[in-house]
């Protein structure tokens, strides 16, 4: 038998009301599911973009240099032996 603090008193609830609360909370733990599976593939798709835009820019960074060592070739004086 449980004892009850003072001022508490047992709460009684309906078998109808307390099914339809099992089934609300139910619902929430799927919808919890749902979202961090969602939030799951975003972070997947932006771990994947990440490293796209790095390759991205490694790219541009190797261009760079290409261009670079171009200009210089183009426009420094040559030696004269």
């Amino acid at each position: 038998m449980r004892s009850y603090k003072s001022g508490e008193a047992p709460v009684f609830v309906k078998i109808e009301d307390y099914k339809d609360i099992l089934d609300v909370l139910e619902l929430i733990k799927d919808r919890l599911g749902e979202a961090k599976r969602t939030l799951a593939d975003i972070n997947q798709m932006k771990n994947e973009e990440d490293e796209e835009l790095g390759m991205w820019s490694s790219t541009l960074n190797e261009i760079e240099k290409k261009i670079e060592s171009i200009d210089r070739t183009l426009f420094e004086p040559e030696s004269t032996y």
